[in-house]
């Protein structure tokens, strides 16, 4: 548990202390007359959390008072949201249903009381004598029925003697009280409907006041966690525990504040609406707020957990924004999952002077040093790309393949276009292009400077599939109903281009499409004759937004011939001073050809790197962190504007190699070396991140991560390696990044693996 104690907790520890209970026990008590959302992932997180950080024990209790609205469906689905998050109920989870002989009996004792009565009054009249705010409410004159009387009625009505709405069992406790919810409220109603759990045993079904506190008390609960709705309902909690003078320890209700997402609807009415109306496929449509919506769309546990920390727990309503719930999915999936490439709108493009054929073999993983994992992307004369990484009248800024401009396809070669070649409707149909054999990417020699990389798939090899991109389901900030749901909220395109490694037999698998988006095999529509897959969450793409406010493109003319260009003005080659660098920085210092290119041409970076190369002999190490974090400082300010020096960058890189601090934690620094100019050194020190590399420490954390995902070892041990990926990162992530990734890779693969 964190030294940062919410309320919740403070109270939980002081009645632990005081010895006011001897062990903690709360419960998730939802009503099953619908899906569990994501606001319940936040009260299952508050209940079970504060019961596993005080070694107590967390019921799970279906609080099934409802026989017309209640489904065994819906208990599934509740008990599927709480175990995929990650937590247990024990062995058997509870029902209120279970307790109606006992809360039944509770109401005769009141009865004998004097403390509760029959009523008759309809409906109608029981809302005009409750009176108002301001206004008190008058007492039926049912009220004054004898003990005997109510009795009689009591029973009469458990029978099934009347009609619903005909009689109902009210408390009898002050008719001008503040809090109106004390104005004998009611307790028990006729129902004439059969019971998906008990049947047609019983005709009258307790009141969620009634019933609620009762369940608790049966139960043993110390902790009545609840929404603030019912801050009012804690009075008539607390009258009927008292009034029945039942045997302490006794429960005691605490609110805290419900969640609220924009864009987003959570009341279980409206969510029905969506479902019987059609307006989703179900309660499971990747773009309902449901837990097994997230579930289908792609979501992780971690990520929806994540979240519901990250919001804390609050005493005052607010919103939340639903772009801090992507941002969890989003920042737990870039440590996890492979990056593949997709095609979404193929251009064909035809490599003119390319023969033959190759496979590429390209990291799964190309921005993660520790994970391992690639594939062999398939290579020929005719490849696919995105129509919007062609631009025949670039804007400004644009900087993927037009007729004057190259690039790299990813993995793969420089391509640089020669002929456009256009249908009668001017729409351009394909792309003729030449490739550089020298700029292979890795090997590259060709002195070709290019400004970015494109996704393509192989014409000849590539699988074609299904892809659904969701988007919010409400355009409006505070949705009401379904005049503002978002017609453009799922979008299907169908004829989607994927590398072939990707097409196999899905378990659980989740992918970034490069420059596209975090994807997930749907788990239901899925095979591998029609692979499906939805899209969880997109990248930041700043130059989708740009684009939209500033790029025309004029309309093309009927018939408009066919135009051929040819691309002027590639890259300059090396002049002899830069070719001497690149020379060195490849022979000498064993930079792999793009790096060694980077340097060589700039005169500013190239100094910079030489200067930490003389206090530091990691040549490699360096070279990675100036042609990238450095150079991508240097494209905004002047070298006498950093903040950090050279010798600063060495101090960093040496931490690194000593293995003080690993590759995560330096980009940590580095950032704050950006901001303020602090020594490394210093920064380490005072925010305690030097790098874990003792087994004995890092053990007891692997083995607690293998303990809590049984699904995904199960996975792993029958064949699925890349699952090793996902135990490291929850290892780094654990340990804040802190854990030697090298150490992690061998234990977890050993721990897994024994």
């Amino acid at each position: 548990m964190s030294e940062h104690k919410d309320f919740l907790r403070v109270k939980v520890e002081e009645d632990l202390k005081s010895g006011k209970y001897e062990k903690v026990v709360t419960r998730f008590p939802p009503e099953p007359n619908g899906f569990p959302h994501i606001g319940h992932a936040k009260s299952i997180c508050i209940n079970f959390g504060i019961a596993r950080d005080f070694d107590g024990h967390c019921n799970l209790r279906m609080d099934d008072t409802d026989p017309t609205k209640e489904d065994t469906k819906y208990v599934d689905a509740l008990k599927d949201a709480v175990k995929w998050l990650g937590f247990e109920w024990g062995e058997t989870e509870y029902y209120t249903s279970d307790y109606f002989p006992r809360i039944y009996d509770y109401a005769i004792e009141l009865i004998k009381m004097g403390k509760a009565y029959v009523d008759s009054l309809n409906e109608e009249e029981i809302r005009e004598y409750r009176g108002t705010v301001t206004q008190a409410g008058k007492r039926s004159k049912y009220a004054e029925r004898s003990i005997e009387e109510n009795l009689d009625l009591f029973e009469r009505m458990k029978k099934g003697e009347f009609k619903d709405g005909e009689h109902i069992l009210r408390a009898k406790i002050d008719m001008s009280a503040a809090n109106m919810k004390m104005r004998d409220p009611l307790l028990y109603r006729i129902r004439h409907a059969h019971h998906y759990r008990a049947g047609d045993e019983w005709y009258v079904y307790p009141m969620y006041d009634f019933a609620h506190c009762l369940s608790d008390y049966i139960e043993g609960v110390t902790h009545s966690i609840c929404t603030l709705e019912f801050e009012n309902n804690r009075e008539i909690y607390d009258w009927v525990l008292d009034n029945l003078n039942l045997k302490p320890p006794r429960p005691y209700q605490h609110e805290f504040a419900r969640l609220g997402i924009n864009y987003t609807v959570m009341s279980k009415r409206k969510l029905l609406e969506l479902v019987e109306g059609k307006y989703v496929s179900g309660w499971d449509d990747p773009r309902m707020p449901t837990i097994a919506g997230y579930k289908r769309r792609g979501y992780t546990p971690e990520s929806i957990l994540n979240f519901c920390d990250q919001i804390g727990i609050a005493k005052a309503n607010s919103m939340v924004d639903v772009s801090q719930l992507e941002f969890c999915i989003r920042d737990d999936l870039n440590q996890k999952v492979p990056r593949v490439m997709c095609v979404l709108d193929p251009i064909k493009v035809t490599i003119e002077n390319y023969e033959g054929s190759e496979s590429i073999e390209a990291s799964y993983y190309p921005h993660d040093v520790p994970k391992e994992g690639s594939r062999k992307i398939p290579f020929s004369n005719e490849v696919y790309i995105e129509r919007e990484d062609f631009s025949e009248n670039p804007v400004k800024g644009y900087n993927r393949l037009t007729p004057n401009q190259a690039v790299r396809l990813r993995h793969a070669y420089i391509i640089t276009c020669k002929e456009i070649i256009k249908d009668a409707n001017g729409n351009i149909i394909e792309i003729k292009a030449q490739y550089n054999p020298n700029s292979k990417s890795g090997q590259d020699t060709s002195g070709i400077k290019v400004k970015s990389a494109i996704q393509w798939v192989d014409a000849k090899e590539a699988k074609q599939i299904e892809v659904r991109l969701y988007d919010r389901l409400y355009k409006d900030e505070a949705p009401e109903g379904l005049e503002d749901l978002n017609p453009d909220s799922l979008q299907i395109i169908k004829n989607a281009l994927i590398e072939p490694a990707v097409i196999t037999e899905k378990a659980d698998e989740r992918f970034q499409f490069e420059r596209q988006g975090y994807f997930y095999a749907d788990p239901i529509d899925y095979s591998n004759e029609k692979p499906v897959f939805n899209k969880i969450v997109g990248l930041k793409d700043s130059w989708t937004k740009k684009a939209k406010t500033t790029e025309t493109t004029p309309k093309p003319t009927p018939k408009q011939e066919v135009k051929k260009e040819v691309v002027h003005g590639e890259a300059q080659a090396l002049n002899e001073e830069q070719k001497v660098l690149f020379d060195k920085y490849t022979s000498e210092f064993k930079l792999n050809n793009e790096l060694a290119n980077i340097l060589a041409r700039d005169e500013v970076l190239s100094a910079f790197y030489e200067e930490a190369l003389s206090e530091l002999n990691s040549p490699i190490a360096l070279a990675n962190i100036v042609a990238n974090d450095v150079a991508k400082e240097l494209k905004e300010r002047e070298l006498s504007e950093l903040k950090f020096t050279a010798s600063q960058i060495a101090q960093l890189v040496k931490m690194v190699d000593d293995e003080t601090i690993s590759s995560k934690i330096a980009k940590q620094v580095f950032e704050e070396m950006n901001k303020s100019g602090a020594n490394p050194k210093k920064i380490v020190e005072d925010k305690g991140l030097v790098q874990i590399s003792d087994p004995s420490i890092i053990l007891p954390i692997i083995d607690e991560i293998i303990a809590k995902n049984p699904d995904n070892v199960e996975k792993y041990k029958a064949g699925n390696t890349k699952l090793l990926g996902f135990f490291v990162g929850q290892v780094l992530k654990t340990t804040g990044g802190k854990a030697n990734p090298q150490v992690v890779n061998e234990l977890v693969a050993k721990q897994l693996n024994s």
